[in-house]
């Protein structure tokens, strides 16, 4: 079952390896391991729902606190610390659009909010409550689950939105086909969810953004359905595709959606390079996305989130490696790491290799083969179950996001960093960031920043920290 107050499923676990506390502890001290409060302590702090009754309202308390917060790091503290500042009154599980319609009447006629809730992934808290008189009532589409179609003639599928990433690619997979879409939250975030936030896969690179992804579908909004074609192209005035992308639940509920999907690649390998420093990383990877080979994804680590990548995964052997067999080829504390990714088909993704390569060389950049790149792939849906094992060692980690140019793009990175060191160090704290590119193109990258403070057994100090 997934975690009512953390990461994922509760069955799995990602320890903090003992080396990578001893490396945090000597970076920016101790944090507080205050235990939680308890899912009974919870409970019984949920008001009374102000809904009238309805057959497709469940007023079930358990489920109205998984559905009053999101991943963001002010959910965090409010779930660990018991105090949450608002629930729904009420989850309603459409099995139909037909439930959904209901579900919209009912609220015209009893003045609810109602909240679209995909995979309770969000880290924007749009999935969160609004504190006020007017109730609320949180619509999850779970039940929305299924593959509808497959037109294997025009390579589009129909699924409703509901449907959670694994068993998206598990019912492709039977025919031979996949979406790529693969999100860090993969393993709980759903179709719609993605398109209502213009989500990004690790491999948008070869396999595109949901909006590249997304053709059509089907809508029911509070003025009624709204059907989107999968025209291949139009030059018919604005495309209404747009209007839902990005639209965090705000003009409907996101039903079906038409998706283009590729068959299986005939190759596809990970590899792991190592440059000697972040400046002749950042003009390898300027290149290789300028130069448009058939590559899935690039990930640049600076040299912080190098090391740290490296003391987190807890193996000493490789750390040791690192150290001893880097330092001897002159890759040293400066030194970044690459995760560099090759899909498609066999002759071009071979010949994309070969030219990527004889760039990567051209900046010093030292292929290991692949077996950092199996170890990512192996590990890139478990990474975020490290969030739980910080916490519980009294640490506290967020990520932000942002894109800039490749003019701008060592300025925004740098700005950032310093910018939460400073901010940090005036409230005499220790911060550990570190930053990595994804997601690049032609004339920018996004630039994904990670920050770990020690946690306070205040909950409200730990926010103000954040």
């Amino acid at each position: 079952m997934k975690r009512w107050n953390g990461w994922g499923d509760d069955r799995t676990q990602n320890p903090l390896p003992e080396i990578a506390e001893d490396y945090l502890a000597s970076l920016i001290g101790k944090g507080a391991k205050q235990p939680d409060a308890t899912l009974e302590e919870v409970l019984k702090s949920i008001p009374e729902s102000r809904l009238p009754d309805h057959s497709l309202v469940t007023f079930d308390p358990e489920e109205r606190l998984r559905h009053a917060c999101g991943q963001s790091l002010p959910d965090w503290i409010a779930l660990r610390s018991g105090r949450i500042p608002s629930f729904p009154d009420g989850v309603i599980y459409p099995k139909s659009d037909g439930d959904i319609r209901e579900a919209i009447n009912y609220a015209y006629q009893h003045k609810l909010i109602l909240i679209p809730f995909g995979g309770g992934t969000s880290v924007v808290r749009h999935i969160n409550p609004p504190k006020g008189e007017i109730p609320v009532a949180t619509i999850d589409l779970s039940q929305l689950n299924q593959l509808i179609n497959l037109d294997e003639t025009s390579q589009l599928a129909t699924f409703q939105a509901g449907i959670r990433g694994p068993d998206i690619e598990k019912q492709l997979n039977k025919f031979g086909y996949t979406l790529g879409h693969f999100p860090q939250s993969f393993e709980l975030s759903t179709l719609g969810g993605w398109i209502a936030t213009r989500s990004s896969g690790q491999q948008s690179y070869y396999y595109g953004r949901i909006e590249d992804l997304f053709k059509g579908g089907h809508i029911e909004s509070p003025r009624g359905p709204v059907d989107l074609q999968p025209f291949p192209a139009s030059a018919a005035g604005p495309d209404l595709k747009q209007l839902f992308l990005g639209s965090e639940g705000r003009l409907g509920f996101i039903t079906r959606a038409i998706v283009a999907i590729h068959p299986i690649p005939e190759f596809e390998r990970f590899y792991g390079v190592f440059f000697r420093d972040w400046e002749n990383g950042l003009r390898a990877v300027r290149e290789l996305a300028q130069k448009k080979l058939q590559l899935s994804m690039m990930r640049l680590s600076d040299p912080q989130e190098t090391e740290t990548t490296l003391i987190l995964s807890g193996k000493r052997n490789l750390i040791r490696w690192a150290e001893f067999g880097f330092n001897a080829l002159g890759y040293r504390h400066e030194r970044c790491l690459l995760i560099l990714g090759v899909t498609g088909g066999r002759n071009q993704a071979v010949q994309s290799k070969k030219l990527a390569f004889q760039i990567i060389r051209k900046y010093g950049g030292f292929n290991t083969g692949t077996f950092i790149g199996k170890a990512w792939e192996k590990t890139r849906f478990l990474t975020p179950y490290l969030r739980n094992s910080l916490w519980e060692s009294g640490y506290a980690l967020d990520t932000l996001e942002t894109a800039s140019s490749w003019e701008n793009i060592q300025l925004a990175k740098d700005t950032i960093i310093n910018a939460i060191i400073n901010s940090a160090n005036n409230l005499d704290e220790r911060i550990l960031v570190f930053a990595h590119l994804s997601h690049f193109y032609r004339t920018g990258a996004s630039i994904y920043i990670t920050f770990i403070f020690r946690r306070s057994a205040n909950p409200d100090e730990n926010l103000n920290l954040w």
